[in-house]
């Protein structure tokens, strides 16, 4: 979950699972027999959840839509930080814990193929990371729920903390990194590497995948070798756009299909050593810009302004008979409504 986002159309998922829904073929979960580390990192609202988990918080407990749209306004104008909309968004919530995650529990769905993808990875020893912009203890509370206890212990959350009232009448973020991100999804990705890489016996570098929907994922997108967009949504039409390599998907079951493919194609073509061979070397530009040299660039940035900065002419509208942008507005924000909320 995070506070501040513009509100996607209904997505619409087919599949099959081992229950025998119409759709795409199941994968099996079994060992795949390849040496390489694979990582997965996915988003969580929009991703893993169908729903936003911010939605149904600060409608029902909080400082409502209207509130929030005018909220979503400063942060695409310039005009307050992502780590300061937010705080102004938790800080509305009144609601002890526990009665807000029982709006939660009917409120989202799950992704109708993620708990079979979720055993394969845990058959596979690939650690499946989430990595969020929103508060752990909601996220974990959820996963608990959805997959229970035993299943949601092997997922890490890549996320910042809260520190919540007993009766939830204060709601505050603590937040993972000091800037006006509150968390840099990129930094957390390059970490991860660069620790698993040492981990490793040999120098072998890991194979990460990311996994999201919306643009707000773009910055941890470009730090993975193999990127998986959800279909029809925003991260998509950016990587039709921009000519970014990307695997579309519907469902989890599809993403369980290409990891298979990529695994084996990857050991037929490295036997797993050095480099996987789809390695991305515009993460090496990624590693870079997150070092110390570089912080300041990621610490200064809103999620707004962090998209403004990299890719400006993507997040201006487009003015019919113009090639070039008419204004600097985000894309997105031509489609904001009072229900606009947060997304991880």
């Amino acid at each position: 979950m995070a506070p501040i986002a513009i509100s996607p159309p209904p997505i619409v998922v087919k599949s099959i699972n081992k229950s025998g829904r119409p759709g795409v073929e199941q994968v099996d979960t079994s060992s795949l027999g390849t040496k390489r580390k694979i990582i997965c990192f996915s988003d969580f609202d929009g991703t893993i959840f169908l729903q936003d988990t911010g939605h149904t918080l600060f409608d029902n407990f909080g400082c409502g839509p209207e509130r929030r749209a005018i909220l979503a306004a400063e942060l695409e104008s310039g005009e307050r930080s992502f780590r300061e909309v937010s705080d102004d968004l938790y800080a509305s919530l009144d609601v002890p814990f526990e009665d807000g995650f029982e709006v939660m529990k009917t409120a989202l769905d799950i992704d109708p193929d993620f708990k079979v993808f979720h055993e394969f990875c845990i058959d596979n020893n690939i650690p499946f990371n989430v990595i969020s912009a929103g508060l752990k203890p909601i996220l974990r509370r959820v996963l608990n729920h959805f997959l229970g206890e035993e299943a949601s212990k092997h997922i890490e959350i890549v996320a910042n903390d809260a520190d919540i009232s007993a009766d939830g009448s204060e709601w505050k973020a603590v937040w993972k990194h000091d800037s006006d991100l509150g968390h840099d999804k990129a930094l957390s990705i390059t970490e991860y590497r660069e620790e698993a890489k040492l981990q490793s016996e040999n120098g072998t570098i890991p194979m990460i995948i990311f996994i999201g929907d919306g643009v707000s994922d773009l910055p941890a997108a470009r730090e993975a070798d193999v990127l998986f967009a959800r279909r029809g949504l925003r991260l998509e039409e950016y990587c039709i756009e921009n000519k970014l390599a990307h695997i579309p998907f519907d469902t989890f079951a599809d993403i369980q299909k290409e990891v298979t493919k990529i695994a084996r194609d990857d050991e037929e073509k490295t036997h797993g050593l050095g480099s996987p061979h789809n390695f991305n070397p515009r993460a090496d530009i990624w590693r870079k810009a997150s070092s110390k040299a570089a912080a300041s660039i990621f610490a200064a940035l809103s999620p707004r302004e962090e998209k403004m900065f990299i890719w400006p002419e993507t997040f201006m509208p487009r003015t019919p008979g113009l090639k070039s942008p008419a204004a600097p507005a985000i894309k997105e924000a031509s489609a904001l409504a009072p229900v606009a909320a947060v997304r991880a």
